[in-house]
């Protein structure tokens, strides 16, 4: 692969710092990088494969020779994310910003890498449940057209970024003190109204739409009809945030059109990129957030039949929604743009 003039913006969060572990990991040819980030992030120092980088303020002007430009998430892909463009930068976003914009590609590599040719200068990240969720549908989708998903997600705090993880460490530390735990942060920062997470569960990821769903239940929703090119696909969503640090995990019902044993349909796992098989109940294996933190690839088991349903499954998926869930689904985003030129 050719190198490249790269940028990451908000480099100093949890996915702009997952970006700095994987292009050393994957040796991604990179001929210059640009370190970027908000204001009160301007000036500090990143040592990074034996060179001292000065993280620079983001600006309409921070894109002037850069190839392609990783956007960790946030405001910044509305404010400068067009600049990049126009700048000639190819941008690879983790916000919500263009995701569903019908003239923006919205890439998982192993789903769907014929969307990334069709881009005009922007390419969209999916959300992170959504990222999880698709990598174990899509071999089964291939088996057998989909009907019906029915998910429920079991989300990491690390989801709600570095604070939303702070927030369960000091809770935690509170309660083993005799204290009682403060909240700040969860569901929503931006609420008024916030509640422990720590030995807790909350069933509100984002705000409220007018459907009574979240926001995170939406986009899960539209990106993954978005993604699979399936407008008909029926899909319903429970997002919940539970006390565990990194990693996040999925119940799915995939109900079919036609039949799709259990037998096959762990073939078609085992043979998908990107997707590991731990599914033995005899021995108590399963995937976890545990062992699934800091892995590239997702994690299935607990698949079998639905017995209520003429032609239905269930399994249990698991993934590090900083890596796949993020960072490293953009990143192989981009190393698909380079080789392809």
């Amino acid at each position: 692969m050719k190198k490249v003039n790269l940028a990451i913006v908000g480099v100093t969060g949890a996915v702009g710092q997952e970006f700095l572990k994987l292009i050393e990991e994957r040796n991604f040819p990179y001929a210059n990088l640009k370190m970027l980030a908000s204001a009160r992030s301007a000036g500090k120092k990143i040592n990074f494969m034996g060179k001292e980088y000065t993280v620079e303020e983001t600006t309409e002007n921070s894109f002037d020779g850069v190839d392609i430009a990783l956007f960790a998430g946030g405001k910044a892909s509305k404010l400068f994310g067009p600049a990049a463009v126009k700048a000639g930068a190819v941008v690879i976003d983790n916000s919500s910003t263009y995701r569903m914009d019908p003239d923006v590609p919205l890439v998982v590599p192993e789903v769907n890498p014929q969307a990334i040719a069709k881009h005009k200068g922007i390419i969209a990240n999916p959300n992170c449940s959504t990222i999880i969720m698709v990598m174990a549908l899509k071999p089964l989708y291939d088996l057998a057209k989909i009907k019906r998903v029915v998910v429920s997600t079991y989300q990491a705090v690390s989801g709600a970024g570095r604070e939303g993880m702070d927030e369960l460490k000091t809770q935690l530390e509170d309660l083993a003190e005799g204290k009682t735990p403060q909240a700040k942060i969860l569901p929503v920062a931006s609420l008024d109204k916030h509640y422990q997470i720590a030995s807790n569960l909350l069933p509100q990821i984002d705000i409220f739409m007018d459907n009574d769903y979240t926001k995170e239940e939406m986009k899960m929703i539209d990106e993954t009809r978005k993604i699979m090119e399936d407008a008909d696909m029926k899909i319903t969503a429970t997002t919940v945030r539970v006390p565990v640090y990194r990693s996040h995990a999925e119940s799915v019902n995939v109900e079919f059109y036609d039949e799709v044993s259990a037998e096959s349909a762990r073939k078609a796992l085992e043979n998908f990129e990107g997707v590991t098989v731990r599914d033995n109940p005899a021995e108590m294996i399963y995937p976890q957030p545990l062992e699934t933190s800091g892995k590239d690839n997702v994690e299935v088991g607990r698949l079998r039949k639905d017995y209520s349903v003429e032609h239905g499954l269930n399994f249990w998926v698991c993934g590090d929604q900083i890596r796949k869930g993020a960072a490293l689904n953009a990143l192989q985003i981009a190393e698909k743009l380079i080789s392809e030129e």
